[in-house]
């Protein structure tokens, strides 16, 4: 069970798990941060399907307000808890639900370099984290929605949840693969 609630202590979360990602990954080899399995992503495709998560995600905390108002409505219920969110994502996971159109990760070439790939996930992750910082109030991460494309539409704070975790589940499937 986790207790975040509060903005800071989201904003910390999501420090903590890009930290965490970014310095786990950074100890793999590049042969082995580029290899390509059979049937699944590399550890690099991971990284950009994780850079494409934050970039959208960061649209969502960038705009005007009354752009996210416009575009996705307003919330009529209240925000789901961390727990109750990665619930609902696991549950789609569960039946069947995988990263469709953009958020594909397409292969990454070794010459891009795998210093290169972490950096751009650092500064993707620290532009959200800044932009969450400096233009919402806790409050207001209650009352804007921002949609997502396997769980609907959710509150800005439930997105921050969801990149919390949905960064600690590629990373624990990364760990996970490179134990088999």
């Amino acid at each position: 069970m986790s207790t975040i609630q509060t903005k800071q202590e989201i904003l910390e979360h999501l420090e903590k798990s890009r930290k965490d990602f970014s310095d786990f990954c950074s100890t793999i080899s590049s042969t082995i941060f580029f290899r390509q399995p059979a049937e699944k992503w590399s550890i690099a495709q991971n990284v950009s399907h994780l850079i494409t998560s934050a970039n959208m995600t960061r649209l969502a905390y960038r705009l005007p307000k009354f752009i996210v108002r416009i575009y996705a409505g307003k919330p009529n219920r209240p925000s789901l808890s961390y727990d109750e969110l990665v619930t609902k994502y696991q549950l789609k996971l569960q039946q069947g639900g995988r990263a469709s159109g953009r958020f594909v990760a397409k292969p990454v070439d070794e010459i891009t370099g795998k210093e290169k790939v972490l950096d751009s996930f650092n500064k993707s992750m620290e532009i959200l984290i800044s932009t969450i910082n400096n233009k919402w109030k806790d409050t207001q991460l209650d009352q804007y929605l921002a949609p997502h494309p396997l769980l609907g539409k959710l509150t800005l704070r439930e997105l921050c949840y969801f990149t919390i975790y949905h960064t600690e589940h590629h990373l624990h499937i990364i760990k996970e693969r490179l134990n088999d």
